[in-house]
Order: C-alpha cells, then sequence, then structure tokens
C-alpha cells in the first residue's frame, strides 16, 4: 500500500501525508485522527486536494485499492463523521473561496471551505446573511454544514442548512461532475433520459421513491412532521414530497459526505435581521419548569428560545473570559431559558419580552426575567455557544460524552422526554448537562460517564439503547443536526424501521456502490462503542511533570480537556488571539487542539520511560507561539503555553537542548554583557556587514533586526539616583516596580519614565531586589531554571508586597509570569507564598487604573490637548482580559481618543520572530490585521504597545515607532 501511495502522491498537485516513517507525516495523520466526537482512528492518508484533478485522481484511487474518502472542513464533528481508517481530503485549505454573490436575487455561491461567520461578515455590507447558525459558526464550513445538515440558534426562524441549499455541484464515484438542483417535471424526465452516471441515479432513486411499499414505510417510520429537527438517516421523507420540486440538494444535505464529494453551493440568503435585539433570560429552579416555560415561549413566536442548565453556568464561575457574561444572572438557577425577539423598534422588543413574562408569571413559570438588550446579548449567546467546551472543564474520568445529544423531539412533548430522560439516567447513576435547542425541541443532553472503564462503555450503549426506545414513544428524531456518523448508525433500524434502513442502504448503493465516500457512517456502521479514544485509565499510567499540574488533576487530563470543538480554528475575521500560528496558515496541525490531541495520543499510548520524547510532539508544537490565547479563549482552558513548555523541557533531559536556544534562554546574561560596553554592541547589531555574520550563526532571520541595548540600565539609573538623594520622598503612597530583563537592559528609558511619571503622580517609587523574571527560560522550555527564579523571586518579594503596595511590572510578559507561572513552579511550601505575590502583582496600566478609581490620580494631572492613539494589545494582556484598562488610563488626558487595534498576536512572541525557520510565519500572523493597521494610520497618529516584542514586530513590519503607556501618559504630564 505505501508504494502504492507513493504513487499516488505523484500524481497530486496538493499535499499528501501518507508515510509512516516520516515525522511530519504521521503528526499530520494524528491531528486528522479525531474530530469533536469520542471517536478516534488513524486514517491511512490525509490529502488537501486543491484542483478538481486532485480529488479524481483520489476517487480513482479509492475504487482500485478498496479504501475510502473522508471529506473533511473543520472537523467539529460529533458523531465521528470524519473519523476513519481511509484518506481524509481536507476541503479546507484550497477549497474556500466566495464564488459569485447575486445581491439582487438573494444568493451565493461557494465552495465548501468558506467558512459561516466569514461569509456572513462578506455579506452584510449587502444587507444579506446565510441564516444557519451552528454554535461553532466562527470555524464551522458550509460543507461540513450541507453535511451534517446543521441548524443553530435561530434554526426556528432561519432554518436549516437543507432548507438554505438551492443547488450544489458534486462530484460522484465515476469522478465526473453533477449539479443538484430543483427540477420541474421536465427537467426530471430530461434527467431520467441521461445515459450516464448521473442518469442513473436519478433513475433508480425515482424507482425506490415510487415503489408503494417504499412510500409507506417512510410515512411510517420518520419522525413525526412537528418535528423540524428531523436528520435521521437520508431525507427520504422531504425528498419524497411531491408538493414541491424534486431537488437532491435535499437528500445531500445531511448525508455526511457518504454520496459524494462537494465542490460548490448555491446558497439562498435572507435579509440581515431586524437591528434591535433583547433577550429574556427566564430562570427556573428545575428542569421540567423549564421546559413548560419553552412551550409558552414558542407561542410569543420568538426568534430563539435556548437552554442553559447549572453546570453550564458553574463553569463560568472564576473562568477568564466567560466570569464578565453572569451579570445576568440572579440567584442560582437550575436552568435558564434565553428567549430571544427582535424587531426594528426598542418598544416592540420589550413589549413582547414583556408580555412572555406576564404570561410566565401568571402560570407560575419562572423567579427571574431580566432582559438584556442589543450588543450585551451577545455576552448571553457567548455562554450558551461554549456550553460544549465549558463542560469539559468537569473534574474526575466521568466526561460529558456525546451520545444522546442530537435526539430531537417535538417541543410540546420535551416535558414529559425530559422526565424520561432524567429518570434513565438515574436508574443508570449518571448525572448529564442539558442545553441548548430547546426552541427546536433538540436538547444537547451529555451524560457524564467514565469511557476508560469498561462500565462506562457499557454504560454508553446501554444509555443510547433506552433513549432510543424513548424517542419511538415519542416518534422522535434519532439525530438532530449533528448526524448519525459512527455513533448513532447502529440504531437507525431500530428507531426508523427496519424497512426504512433497508431504503437508506439501497440510496448508499445507488450513489455509491463502491462505497469510496466516507465508509462506515450512516450505513453499514461500526459498533458505536469501538474506536473510542480514552482506552487507558491514567491512575495505572501516572505522568510525572515539572510543573505542577494538579488544578487541572494532571498534564494528561488538560490534554483531555479538549472537546475537539476547534475554538482554535477562528480566523482573524472573528477577531480574538487564538490560534495565531493557525490563523496565518490556516493548517490543522497547527492548532491548539490537534497539539493537545497528539500530545494526548502519546502520553496514554506511548511505550517509552519518557513519553515525551517523540519527534511528532515536538513536530506539532514548533509554530506554538505561547500566547496563553487558549488559556482564556478556549472554554475548557486547555493551556498550551504550560504544556509546551513542559514538553519542551522534558523533551531536553531526553535529548539535550539546541545551543540557540540555549542563547535565547540566556538573554538576560548577554544582554548584561553587552550592557557593559553598549556603544560597541549597539554598532555591531546594527551595522548590515557586523549583523549579518551574527544572525547566521544564531539562525536569526536576515530581515530582522537585532534588540539594542541601553547606555545605562534601568536598575543602574535608579540605583545611582537613589544614592544620590538625601531624603526618601515625602509620601505615605508606595508602589514597587518590577525591574524586568526586557526593561532593563533594552527599554531603559521606558522605565525611567515609569518612575517619574509615578513620582509626579504623588507616589515613592522602589524597585525592590530581585532577579530576573524567567520569561526567557520558560519560552525555550527551560521550566526547572525558570523553577529555581520563581522560588527565589516569590521569596524576595513576597514578604514586602500587599494589595495596597502591590509590585506594577512595565513589560506584560514579565510582571504576568509572576502571577501565572510562579504559581505552578512553586512547590507546596511556597505555595501561599506564590498565590500572596501573584495576587499583588498588577501590569502598570492596572495599577494606574486601580488608582484613578480610587480618587487618588486624576486626568487633571495631564494636558487637555487632543491625540489619537491606536492601541495594540500584548498577547498576555488580552489572556488576562487586561485591555480595558490600558484604554482607561490613556483616556486619563481628557481629549485623548483610543482605538483598539482588532488585533490578536503580533507574531513576535519573543524569540520566535527572530529565529529565520519562523521569520515567515511570524510575519504573516503580523500582517492579519497589526501592520496593516498601523500602516493605514497617518503620521498624526501614535501607535501603542505594552509588550517590547510588539514594538519590535511593529518597527521591523512598518518602520513606525510604538510607544508604550508609560511613554505617552508621561509626556501627557503637564
Amino acid at each position: 500500500m505505501k508504494q502504492y501511495l507513493t504513487q499516488l502522491a505523484s500524481r497530486l498537485n496538493g499535499e499528501f501525508y501518507y508515510d509512516d516513517s516520516s515525522v511530519s507525516h504521521q503528526t499530520m495523520r494524528m491531528a486528522y485522527a479525531t474530530d469533536a466526537s469520542v471517536y478516534q482512528e488513524l486514517p491511512l492518508a490525509v490529502a488537501m486536494p486543491n484542483c478538481l484533478e486532485d480529488i479524481q485522481n483520489l476517487i480513482a484511487f479509492a475504487k482500485q485499492h478498496n479504501t475510502t474518502l473522508i471529506p473533511r472542513t473543520a472537523g467539529t464533528s460529533l458523531a465521528g463523521q470524519v473519523v476513519g481508517a481511509g484518506i481524509v481530503l481536507d476541503m479546507s485549505l484550497s477549497f474556500n473561496r466566495i464564488l459569485e454573490l447575486n445581491a439582487e436575487e438573494g444568493w451565493v455561491r461557494v465552495e465548501p471551505g468558506v467558512i459561516r461567520d466569514d461569509l456572513n461578515a462578506y455579506l452584510k455590507s449587502f444587507g444579506w446573511m446565510f441564516g444557519p447558525e451552528t454554535s461553532t459558526a466562527s470555524r464551522a464550513m458550509i460543507g461540513g454544514m450541507i453535511g451534517n445538515n446543521s441548524s443553530g440558534l435561530h434554526s426556528i426562524v432561519w432554518g436549516d442548512t437543507r432548507q438554505n441549499l438551492l443547488e450544489a455541484s458534486v462530484i460522484l464515484d465515476d469522478g465526473k461532475t453533477a449539479n443538484f438542483k430543483a427540477l420541474s417535471n421536465e427537467g426530471l424526465l430530461r434527467k431520467f433520459r441521461d445515459t450516464g452516471r448521473e442518469g442513473a441515479i436519478y433513475r433508480q432513486l425515482n424507482d425506490l421513491l415510487t415503489n408503494k411499499e417504499n412510500r409507506t414505510a417512510i410515512e411510517v417510520g420518520y419522525p413525526k412532521r412537528s418535528i423540524t429537527r428531523r436528520n435521521t438517516g437520508y431525507a427520504l421523507d422531504i425528498l419524497a414530497d411531491n408538493n414541491k420540486p424534486f431537488n437532491l440538494c435535499e437528500l445531500l444535505a445531511g448525508s455526511e459526505g457518504t454520496l459524494g464529494i462537494m465542490l460548490e453551493a448555491k446558497l439562498k440568503l435572507m435579509p440581515l435581521p431586524a437591528k434591535e435585539v433583547g433577550v429574556l433570560c427566564v430562570h427556573f429552579s428545575d428542569m421540567i419548569s423549564c421546559m413548560h416555560g419553552n412551550v409558552i415561549a414558542l407561542q410569543h413566536q420568538p426568534d430563539a428560545s435556548e437552554l442553559i442548565d447549572k453546570y453550564i453556568l458553574d463553569f463560568t464561575v472564576g473562568h477568564p473570559t466567560y466570569q464578565r457574561n453572569r451579570f445576568f444572572i440572579s440567584g442560582d438557577p437550575e436552568a435558564l431559558l434565553i428567549v430571544e425577539f427582535r424587531a426594528d423598534h426598542v418598544d416592540a422588543v420589550i413589549a413582547k419580552a414583556d408580555a412572555l413574562k406576564l404570561d410566565l408569571q401568571a402560570r407560575g413559570l419562572g423567579y427571574a426575567f431580566p432582559l438584556v438588550m442589543g450588543a450585551e446579548s451577545n455576552l448571553v449567546w457567548d455562554v450558551r455557544k461554549a456550553g460544549l467546551g465549558l463542560i469539559r472543564n468537569l473534574p474526575g474520568d466521568a466526561q460529558p460524552v456525546n451520545l444522546i445529544e442530537d435526539c430531537a423531539v417535538a417541543p410540546e412533548d420535551l416535558p414529559a422526554y425530559v422526565s424520561d430522560i432524567q429518570q434513565l439516567l438515574a436508574e443508570e447513576d449518571v448525572r448529564a448537562s442539558y442545553y441548548a435547542h430547546a426552541g427546536a425541541g433538540e436538547l444537547h443532553i451529555e451524560p457524564f460517564i467514565n469511557l476508560k472503564s469498561d462500565n462506562g462503555r457499557k454504560q454508553f450503549r446501554r444509555i443510547l439503547e433506552k433513549t432510543s426506545d424513548l424517542l419511538l414513544k415519542y416518534n422522535g428524531s434519532l439525530s438532530g443536526e449533528h448526524g448519525d456518523g459512527r455513533l448513532r448508525g447502529e440504531f437507525i433500524g431500530k428507531v426508523l424501521g427496519q424497512d426504512v434502513y433497508n431504503l437508506l442502504v439501497q440510496v448508499k448503493q445507488i450513489f455509491d456502490p463502491s462505497s469510496i465516500f466516507n465508509r462506515g457512517k450512516i450505513v453499514d456502521t461500526p459498533p458505536m462503542d469501538s474506536s473510542l479514544r480514552y482506552e487507558i485509565s491514567e491512575a495505572n499510567n501516572p505522568v510525572q511533570t515539572y510543573f505542577d499540574f494538579t488544578k487541572q488533576e494532571s498534564i494528561l487530563r488538560l490534554t483531555e480537556k479538549c472537546s475537539g470543538s476547534g475554538d482554535c480554528r477562528k480566523t482573524e475575521l472573528t477577531g480574538g488571539t487564538m490560534c495565531p500560528s493557525f490563523m496565518a496558515t490556516r493548517d490543522e496541525k497547527d492548532t491548539t487542539r490537534a497539539r493537545a490531541n497528539i500530545l494526548r495520543q502519546f502520553l496514554t499510548s506511548s511505550t517509552q520511560k519518557n513519553r515525551f520524547a517523540h519527534q511528532e510532539i515536538k513536530e506539532v508544537m514548533d509554530l506554538c507561539l505561547s500566547c496563553k490565547a487558549c488559556k482564556s479563549e478556549c472554554p475548557s482552558q486547555v493551556d498550551m503555553a504550560k504544556m509546551k513548555a513542559e514538553f519542551t523541557q522534558q523533551y531536553y533531559d531526553q535529548f539535550g537542548a539546541p545551543n540557540r536556544s540555549k542563547i535565547i534562554a540566556n538573554f538576560t546574561k548577554s544582554q548584561q554583557l553587552a550592557s557593559l560596553a553598549s556603544s560597541i554592541y549597539n554598532f555591531v547589531v546594527q551595522t548590515e556587514w557586523t549583523a549579518k555574520p551574527i544572525k547566521q550563526l544564531l539562525g536569526f532571520a536576515a530581515d530582522r533586526s537585532l534588540p539594542t541595548v541601553a547606555n545605562k540600565t534601568w536598575r543602574s539609573w535608579y540605583k545611582s539616583r537613589t544614592e544620590k538623594r538625601n531624603a526618601k520622598p515625602s509620601t505615605a503612597r508606595r508602589v514597587y516596580l518590577f525591574c524586568d530583563e526586557f526593561t532593563n537592559y533594552n527599554d531603559a528609558e521606558i522605565g525611567i519614565k515609569a518612575v517619574l511619571l509615578l513620582e509626579r503622580l504623588g507616589y515613592e517609587v522602589i524597585i525592590p531586589d530581585h532577579a530576573e523574571s524567567g520569561r526567557t527560560y520558560l519560552s525555550k522550555g527551560f521550566v526547572k531554571k525558570a523553577k529555581a527564579l520563581a522560588k527565589y523571586n516569590v521569596e524576595k518579594l513576597s514578604a514586602l508586597v500587599s494589595s495596597e503596595v502591590p509590585i506594577v511590572g512595565i513589560e506584560p510578559s514579565a510582571i504576568l509570569t509572576l502571577r501565572d507561572e510562579y504559581l505552578d513552579l512553586t512547590d507546596e511550601d511556597w505555595k501561599s507564598a506564590a498565590e500572596h505575590l501573584a495576587s499583588a502583582s498588577l501590569t502598570f496600566e492596572e495599577f494606574l487604573d486601580r488608582e484613578v478609581r480610587a480618587g487618588r490620580v486624576s486626568k487633571t494631572a495631564f494636558t487637555s490637548e487632543a491625540k489619537h492613539l491606536k492601541i495594540h494589545g500584548h498577547c498576555y494582556q488580552k489572556a488576562f482580559q487586561l485591555m480595558q484598562h490600558t484604554i482607561n488610563v490613556l483616556s486619563l488626558p481628557q481629549n485623548y481618543k483610543t482605538e483598539l487595534i482588532p488585533s490578536g498576536c503580533c507574531g513576535m512572541a519573543g524569540s520566535f520572530g527572530y529565529e529565520k525557520e519562523h521569520f515567515d510565519v511570524s510575519m504573516r500572523i503580523a500582517e492579519l490585521v497589526l501592520l496593516p493597521a498601523v500602516r493605514q494610520s497617518d503620521s498624526e497618529t501614535c501607535i501603542v504597545a505594552a509588550g517590547t516584542s510588539c514594538r519590535h514586530q511593529i518597527k521591523d513590519g512598518a518602520a513606525r515607532r510604538a510607544y508604550h503607556p508609560v511613554e505617552v501618559l508621561y509626556e501627557a504630564l503637564l
């Protein structure tokens, strides 16, 4: 087979990964071994086709060698649709164009790799949008949405994907392209007369659908018509409807890539919704009352009615991102019903919400009814959309599993159905989370099951079996929007009837007689409890680490928290920082998800003593910038920066550290030596003929400038100035400044201005004795050295600082090391001291903003002149939700206008942007948002960036100087 695959690779224009003797090939295959489901299976190969000819070659190969092709876009499937042992076709890299928009008629033609939210960002200026809105819409792609017939939050008014799919170009099993669209009777007859493959499909389907016995089986077997979420099997019940034109798109939607490979889709658009929006957040003390409330809510014709349960709400407490979204919660509800109303005027929204509130109160349903209006409603929806990831923070081996999360019944049946489910789970002694699409009758019910145990795997099967009995009772749908995949396929015959299942097998045979398209999904599926990703109990296989992973239970558990929901696959259009390398490369292996999954696979399956000592982990970690965005933006808080540092140290333990890494980690020592002869050093690194060989020797990019050192270090300036003073300033207000290694040697002028600024504002400024932060060691994986520095600094500083007299940092990456990594680097005997130090460690902007709010700093100290500021935030500031402090303090001069650049990571990330092999990715990241925004600014606009790396990137990439907030405020003093 390897020989055949090698021959195939030579015929493909796109990338192809198949060679198990190649680290990069094996890494890619492992990255595609999972999706957002509980399944894991190593694919035979991974292909990135970039033209029609590639797909045709792959189809011919699959037929010849009896393998299967697994089309994939974002890979967020919850039923294992894109997991299998065949060849995965990643359609997201090359087939991602918006091809044509007809704004007059309201349709758009796209390729399968177009992201739903990115499409709507493009359509917005034309007054249109594509309606179906999954909770993964920031990364879900049209191809996958068609494959699963995705619905989303507003499906009760905006419809599902099937209802909004007009036409599709599909490659059939003979390698030829067919166009599916609505056909008149005459058009259908023309298809019947077609002598090719497409004509045969139409004729055989017609024979199947016109058979009286088949139609009876379809009418009896499929869910009742009042259920809009009806996605079990192939949509024969909808295709058999004689009251509308025949359109094979209706069969394609929900077919999970088992009938052909989609090349293009023509989508129906809808006008942008009414501009005024409000969500009534109805609080309930029990789930059944909430379901009754949902029935009442639907009578008021809302735009959405969604459930959030207590488990999800509890996991927002203390979460770095979602804690701020809790403003609307009153008390401790068991369930929230989020009911959205839209209208052209605010009064109309309020009137609709009030009418529902009065109706519910009259029936004794609900105990609190806050109405959240306008943009703030997005914060409520963000909690709902993050549900899948948030509940992955559950401790222990029993984790929420996608199992009965896609079953749907009529909304009026929900109270009884949920009661039955609660009884079923109680009999199994299993808890569950309930959330999502109450308005459509589909709740995402995720039981907490230990799939690492034999009993848990038996429960996994048993609960679905028992739920299928309930679906028969309520004539419900086994799958609503997540699909059957390999999870529910076994039970289709039971729920729809064996006669209908036989028809589904015939449909598969009609389209794909060789079973080359996504074999083993919907029909002929493997056992639903096979190929599970969780196989080995960690209790029998512990992993020793340098970092303390107690809060996450272990490093393995932290990797397992990745649900696969793909939040790390957002683009720069959506915003946020996670994941910067993926935003630049759009390559799955550069996602937080891939890194977590590959690390997990080796931690659970490696037979080596050092389970970190694998080249594949190194490969997938290579482009991780350690930006920390995943710690806050990932709902499950999969902290990849921490895990990368741990991995790197463990890898060094086995193989030793590269010289360049040692040099970079010891940056402080080199800059200390350079500062002894600063003029000579600066001449050497700034002169091309001397700097060039230095860069070559270090493996740095030729186009990257080297850092210079200050003529006098910040600490030496402070020391000499203090010695010259006869007395301390007469002020009761005191603050400690952290003399970080970057400000001390490279940006001393900023440190000096920080001291002068604070003194002018009435503070006694003290730079205490301490060591470097350890940031450079952590960035290159020298965790043992960073651990020693952390212990030293905790000992030195923890007794000095307090909430009243904190230690304040100028460089975010350094001061936030005290607040973050030190907590996990200190041993138990110094843990409380580290926690105290962390609580008293503030960025400069945090501290000043606090003092303003306390009334100790006034706007009157600053100029009234006007200035426009464009602000880029450091990744760590964003990870800790600190950017508002920067905006606040830079607004102290009353006529300063602040504008936050909607950028993610700058791409520099310490040494990453210097390194020759990373320079291109570094600049591609910067070019996504940051550098264009800087270049578009006029010369009078002041560019502001707190991070030293960020300022360096802006200087190299846009030839503009960026200022630290300290410099801006110092110059603004009266």
